[in-house]
């Protein structure tokens, strides 16, 4: 990863969850446990490669757990962490101002959301 420019904590969280991939497996993560194969099957146009490395960026950022079983076929679970957890209502609360966002560019009035 590139060095920290500022002290800034929202340039530290950035750099986990910018991109493409990363706030996308954290949302389908937030039902609970997800094999690597149904993560792979959520997100199709993501390569087992880049999945793999957001989901490594994730883990060491202590925001996704990953679990090894053991056997044959091998199989890797992931979950989010508490960490991940507490991020869930601040994802979601994103995705419900960008749905504000194209709704006011549409015309169309918007009433405040009762929490």
């Amino acid at each position: 990863m590139k060095d920290v420019v500022s002290d800034c904590s929202i340039e530290s969280v950035m750099r986990v969850l910018s991109g493409r991939w990363p706030t996308l497996l954290l949302y389908y993560l937030k039902d609970g446990t997800k094999r690597f194969s149904e993560l792979q099957r959520d997100n199709p146009t993501v390569s087992h490669r880049m999945l793999a490395l957001e989901l490594r960026k994730l883990e060491a950022a202590g925001i996704v757990h990953r679990i090894d079983h053991d056997g044959y076929p091998r199989r890797v679970d992931y979950e989010l962490t508490l960490a991940g957890q507490r991020l869930v209502p601040l994802i979601d609360a994103l995705g419900g101002w960008w749905e504000n966002v194209e709704a006011e560019r549409a015309g169309v009035p918007v009433l405040p959301r009762v929490a």
